[in-house]
């Protein structure tokens, strides 16, 4: 069986996402069988950039606390906007060492606007 490259394997995963089919699983067995499986954060990070380019976007979503219906709501207009998206799917975790904020990570992109963060520059300023 020839090599599918990353790039390949993440533009099939992607498209059959897009037409509704979860096929996760087929593509976990691939790599453990193909022996890949250290890929497996590239080959997922390649394939959410192939939905965002069909404007699907997926964020990682940390917090200190549980978001709020209206938080998440403000977060998913923000991110249709700046990312031309259709559609946006979040996963997220609470973080408590964040303190307050949220931390928004899409495909090569991060917004980083967690307390922790700011008082951390703050720190390195030496005011």
């Amino acid at each position: 069986m020839a090599k599918l490259s990353r790039r390949k394997i993440a533009a099939l995963w992607a498209s059959e996402l897009l037409k509704g089919r979860d096929i996760t699983g087929q593509v976990a067995a691939y790599l453990v069988e193909s022996r890949r499986v250290d890929e497996a954060t590239l080959i997922v990070r390649d394939t959410e950039i192939a939905l965002a380019e069909h404007g699907v976007v997926v964020a990682d979503l940390t917090s200190a606390y549980a978001l709020s219906a209206d938080s998440r709501e403000a977060i998913e207009k923000f991110l249709a906007i700046k990312m031309n998206a259709d559609k946006v799917a979040f996963r997220e975790s609470t973080e408590p060492s964040v303190i307050g904020g949220v931390r928004i990570e899409t495909a090569g992109r991060q917004l980083d606007a967690t307390l922790k963060t700011r008082l951390n520059q703050l720190k390195a300023s030496k005011i």
